[in-house]
């Protein structure tokens, strides 16, 4: 049985926590690296996980107490026996739409003091394309002795689903600059690429590239799907059986064609914009993200539009709302649908009092103005409506008949299309969703997509 490979993880954020545990779990020996003392104790000694992220706790736990999983603050522990080391450090959105690059070029210089032999920097971050190079002339200019090589490997991860997505990916992508540093990515994944898993190589831009290019893609694709359902709403077509026709297509596939309030999270806002960012940089305009950038903006803002059609106005109204989180299992708001639709609601003149399972201290600090309930049931007694923003299955499970009886006045705005509109209709209740007109209890259940 071949030695395991020793791996240094600098960044215990969402990419580096996520893939140094399952790099553990795959059978390495981990040491996840952080400058933030506090977080590493906290992972070292009470295994507190700094986000939310279903499993992952679990994991931490069963590899830190098998051995293959450490944490510290410091480099030397780790980096000089390391076979890769992985700079899985936050790139967030500079005010010109850029990538901001200093906690990786940092990382980078900290890295090249402490290497030994023949080390694979593995840029994780998602950066711009010629980060490979930066990093590179970092490491050597810091200690021109060093004998290394610079890789990118993109992570694909969902998050409430990052464990699933690491383990069981579609596809490995890693931009290499020779065969020496390809042979060292290569029996990294072996664990993934003897069970079928595709492991694409490319040069270092190319890699780097496909992960805005991929997020882009979808990004588009979920914008696209949204402004089809808005416009259903004024032809009186069904979204969801517009969405059905068109996944059916096998060129398009239906997967991201499920109309929502916009799309949010950690990584499409970020990576839309530092793609547009970088075709702005280099001559050649892209245009259509641009628009999805535009087009994402405009749909959250004409969702807090239509939660004030629909109820005939908001002044002086309570709203319960249900979901603060950008998406279901996570506690994730960063560029939420949440932070566009709520205040404009609040301006407009209703009271919010608002729920999540997982979310509700970040929605307290970034909405202060809104009013925040203890539990689902609490949020919605006595309301003028709910708006149902997040897909939690607590939400999508809910019994009917009491959110009915709880509510005082039976209204729904359901801007994630999880409930049936015959349903809805029998029970009595004034139901709104997106692009779906009113569907009467004489429609057959067939036709209904709860």
């Amino acid at each position: 049985m071949a030695t395991p490979m020793n791996i240094t993880m600098i960044g215990t954020g969402y990419v580096g926590l996520v893939s140094g545990t399952c790099f553990a779990e795959m059978g390495m020996n981990v040491t996840c690296v952080d400058i933030d003392a506090e977080k590493i104790r906290l992972l070292k000694e009470e295994a507190q996980i700094p986000i939310y992220e279903p499993g992952l706790k679990e994991l931490v736990a069963q590899n830190v107490a098998a051995g293959k999983l450490d944490f510290t603050t410091n480099l030397a522990d780790s980096v000089p026996t390391a076979d890769a080391v992985f700079i899985a450090v936050g790139t967030p959105q500079d005010e010109d739409g850029s990538a901001d690059m200093k906690y990786v070029l940092a990382a980078a210089e900290q890295i090249a003091a402490h290497l030994q032999g023949y080390t694979v920097i593995v840029n994780k971050s998602t950066v711009p394309v010629g980060t490979a190079k930066r990093v590179e002339e970092v490491i050597a200019s810091a200690n021109p002795q060093a004998d290394f090589d610079v890789v990118s490997n993109p992570e694909f991860l969902r998050e409430g689903d990052a464990i699933k997505d690491f383990m069981e990916t579609d596809r490995v992508v890693v931009g290499v600059p020779n065969a020496r540093s390809q042979a060292v990515m290569e029996q990294l994944y072996t664990p993934q690429t003897s069970q079928g898993v595709a492991l694409l190589v490319t040069d270092p831009a190319s890699s780097e590239l496909i992960k805005y290019a991929a997020n882009a893609f979808l990004a588009t694709k979920i914008t696209f799907i949204n402004e089809v359902a808005q416009l259903c709403q004024k032809v009186g077509a069904n979204v969801q059986d517009v969405s059905r026709g068109m996944g059916m297509d096998s060129r398009i596939g239906a997967r991201f064609l499920q109309p929502g309030p916009g799309y949010g999270g950690s990584c499409f806002p970020k990576d839309t914009h530092a793609l547009a960012k970088i075709g702005q940089d280099n001559g050649q305009p892209m245009t259509l993200v641009e628009q999805t950038i535009a087009a994402n903006q405009h749909i959250k803002e004409a969702m807090a539009s239509q939660v004030i059609a629909a109820m005939g106005g908001v002044a002086g109204k309570t709203i319960a709302v249900w979901g603060l989180a950008f998406k279901a299992n996570t506690d994730d708001m960063r560029d939420g649908p949440a932070l566009t639709i709520l205040p404009l609601l609040h301006a407009a003149g209703a009271k919010v009092v608002a729920y999540d399972p997982e979310a509700m201290e970040n929605a307290k600090r970034l909405m202060p103005q809104l009013e925040y309930a203890a539990s689902a049931e609490a949020a919605v007694a006595g309301a003028d409506a709910l708006v149902l923003l997040t897909e939690w299955e607590v939400f999508t499970q809910a019994d009917l008949t009491q959110l009915k009886e709880a509510l005082a006045v039976p209204q729904v705005i359901d801007l994630r299309n999880v409930y049936s509109p015959s349903k809805m209709a029998e029970m009595g209740f004034a139901y709104t969703s997106i692009g779906r007109t009113a569907v009467t209890s004489s429609i057959t259940k067939v036709a209904d997509v709860a």
